[in-house]
């Protein structure tokens, strides 16, 4: 699992790379949390992102409930088609900001 994480103006850009699985939520979880603070703004790019487990969408929760108790923001860019299909058939496609772009995702911050 490959995680950039860099600051850009207000925006904390997360980048993954790699399957998020048992084996690498954990880590993703650790490098992700701690930016997870009030008001933060989180842009998680997630092109490099082939598969993602179980495990991947229950960390994808954690992270929603994590910024929204504390007031953050949190927008996923880049989704494959099968991931936006496996979001659709459970129900995450409605707790989450998704855009096709990083740009598009930048925009969505209110």
């Amino acid at each position: 699992m490959d995680i950039q994480i860099d600051q850009q103006e207000d925006i904390i850009l997360v980048t993954l790379g790699g399957e998020v699985d048992a084996n690498t939520a954990p880590q993703v979880h650790q490098a992700i949390l701690p930016h997870a603070q009030p008001g933060a703004k989180i842009l998680l790019d997630m092109t490099g992102v082939p598969y993602m487990s179980s495990a991947g969408l229950r960390l994808l929760l954690y992270l929603y409930r994590q910024t929204k108790g504390n007031s953050a923001q949190l927008v996923l860019v880049g989704l494959s088609e099968e991931l936006l299909d496996t979001m659709a058939v459970t129900g995450f496609l409605d707790f989450f900001s998704i855009c096709p772009t990083l740009a598009e995702g930048k925009n969505a911050f209110s």
